[in-house]
């Protein structure tokens, strides 16, 4: 079984295995906890960054945050990605970070749009519930092909992103995909689609890492995967939102 989230695949676990550690083995339910300490780290960080931009007179530094903030996130995801038993001391120090970005993110587009965050929020939750039920329930059990179709669909956008990034730079564009027609909508709704899949595959490798065996600070590792897809996801619904309130 693998996932397509980046920072949650099979080896991890085997590796794990090998050093289990004494404190006990990853359950679901710790998992599930340390998912939700982490969200709260990231929603009060985010409402911290979130009431500045929104005063309407932000610190200077509000600028430089916006730039530069997403390395400290990065940083530590690379870090915890290639060596997992730094998850329960990083975990929460990548929570914290990338709840400032988030938030500032979102005041952006709150400024735009009046109530998006709301309803971006809201669904975000509401796609997670209801995959979780399909998946618990045994609606939703993802065979091997259908793995490594979104495993690719997933690494496509990943190096479309890179790619518009670095053209960026040198101040090339791609028209139509990130505008508010046709094209970008459709581009959008295939992204969260995309995203609400990896949570699919995100459980169902948790699931997986807990019949295993795998050690404690695996609990910590798989919540930070959980929590990359989920900021993954509100991000690209917020996107979608944005282009379709722009058409009115």
């Amino acid at each position: 079984m693998r996932s397509t989230n980046p920072t949650l695949n099979d080896q991890v676990f085997v590796n794990a295995r090998t050093g289990l550690a004494a404190d006990g083995v990853m359950t679901l339910n710790g998992t599930v906890l340390k998912t939700a300490i982490l969200t709260l780290l990231l929603v009060a960080s985010a409402s911290w960054s979130w009431k500045l931009a929104m005063s309407g007179n932000p610190p200077a530094w509000f600028g430089s945050a916006l730039t530069f903030g997403w390395i400290i996130p990065l940083v530590m995801a690379l870090i915890i990605s290639f060596k997992p038993t730094t998850a329960p001391a990083l975990a929460p120090v990548y929570a914290l970070g990338k709840g400032i970005i988030v938030g500032i993110i979102s005041a952006m587009y709150e400024r735009a749009y009046g109530g998006i965050v709301l309803s971006a929020v809201v669904l975000t939750c509401g796609v997670l519930f209801a995959l979780l039920a399909a998946y618990s329930t045994g609606l939703i059990k993802p065979s091997e092909n259908f793995k490594l179709g979104i495993v690719a669909a997933t690494g496509g956008v990943a190096l479309f992103y890179l790619a518009t990034l670095v053209l960026g730079m040198f101040g090339i564009h791609i028209p139509g995909l990130f505008g508010n027609g046709v094209i970008g909508i459709a581009f959008s709704a295939f992204v969260v689609i995309l995203a609400a899949l990896n949570l699919v595959l995100d459980f169902d490798f948790i699931e997986n890492g807990c019949a295993a065996g795998a050690p404690k600070h695996m609990e910590w590792y798989a919540a930070f995967g959980l929590l990359v897809t989920l900021v993954w996801l509100y991000l690209e619904i917020l996107r979608l939102l944005a282009k379709l309130r722009s058409r009115d």
